[in-house]
């Protein structure tokens, strides 16, 4: 595992510059919380780091062939199960397995329900599984507690530290409890 190292990174929109010189190294098995105001460029960054969208300027080096993310929305399978979601991204298949996690997440009553069906806050939760079950050194989180009540939140925060701690991640939030339960380090982009 390595670390991710974005120099001089660069990206505007027409006349309207989103990031401008950027330079941060992510280390290899932290996770970093990204914090900022609305428009600073958070979620280009990880659309960038994610290679869904190219720099107009500036290397990265050390981004691994896999990444999982979870995305400001969800983006399941409405018509799938949340196990079947979770089946579509893990690759060594075992039904088990995912069943206890999305137990584990407090959804094991709802394992073979259409995630069309669940509540924003369940279908947050799938993401969040699907995110961890997929294969890879890097997993991105695009404001992952969006939804959640304070209890839910922090079953969800334990679920990351347990079955995250030799991964990196990096989380966008605006939520100094979240990063205060979850940072190793903290990249504030105001």
């Amino acid at each position: 595992m390595n670390d991710l190292i974005l120099q001089h990174i660069g990206k505007s929109y027409g006349d309207k510059t989103v990031l401008a010189d950027f330079s941060h190294t992510f280390h290899a098995g932290k996770r970093t919380c990204i914090m900022g105001p609305s428009g600073c460029g958070k979620t280009t960054l990880l659309r960038i780091i994610l290679g869904l969208e190219t720099p107009d300027r500036g290397t990265i080096t050390g981004r691994p062939d896999r990444v999982s993310a979870v995305f400001q929305e969800n983006r399941l399978f409405e018509d799938f199960s949340a196990l079947s979601n979770l089946a579509a991204v893990c690759h060594h298949g075992d039904r088990q397995v995912m069943a206890d996690h999305l137990t584990e997440l407090g959804l094991g009553d709802s394992l073979h329900k259409p995630v069309r069906t669940l509540s924003g806050g369940m279908k947050r939760r799938v993401a969040i599984a699907r995110a961890v079950l997929a294969p890879g050194e890097l997993m991105i989180l695009d404001e992952p507690f969006t939804g959640l009540d304070k209890d839910t939140k922090e079953v969800v925060v334990n679920y990351l530290k347990h079955h995250t701690q030799d991964r990196t991640l990096i989380i966008v939030t605006h939520d100094p409890a979240e990063r205060d339960a979850l940072a190793d380090a903290v990249l504030d982009m105001t």
